[in-house]
């Protein structure tokens, strides 16, 4: 009987503070056709590629903005990161997430966010 009443004060509690499913709009309080450049990190060997090309910033953010951020039900800590993606705004940074990491909270992507960033990171890539 103790086990059942802590299993439900234990749900309760994470349903209380529970994180939300979102997208990039929902998150990024400013307007994302204002983003004016956009950098992107590998996190398997730390190459950086960034554009400041508007069609590009436009079309990448075409595709991500309506990926749904769905909370991941493991929220213990993480080391290392695939992509890491930092809007700006100017010379300010205006959101920094990873794939499955937007602040402190770990999330999974519907549909999956990786194909659209690794294909964004190459084509920065070629550019070069």
């Amino acid at each position: 009987m103790k086990s059942i009443l802590l299993s439900f004060v234990f749900t309760i509690f994470l349903t209380g503070c529970g994180l939300e499913t979102l997208t990039i709009d929902d998150y990024y309080k400013k307007n994302l056709e204002d983003v004016s450049e956009i950098e992107v990190v590998d996190g398997s060997n730390g190459n950086s590629r960034a554009t400041t090309n508007k069609e590009e910033i436009l079309s990448f953010i075409k595709e991500v903005k309506d990926i749904t951020f769905i909370p991941a039900e493991d929220q213990s800590e993480r080391d290392g990161f695939l992509y890491s993606i930092t809007f700006y705004e100017g010379d300010k940074a205006t959101l920094q997430f990873v794939l499955n990491e937007i602040g402190d909270d770990y999330y999974n992507t519907e549909p999956d966010i990786e194909p659209i960033v690794e294909e964004f990171f190459s084509a920065m890539s070629e550019q070069d």
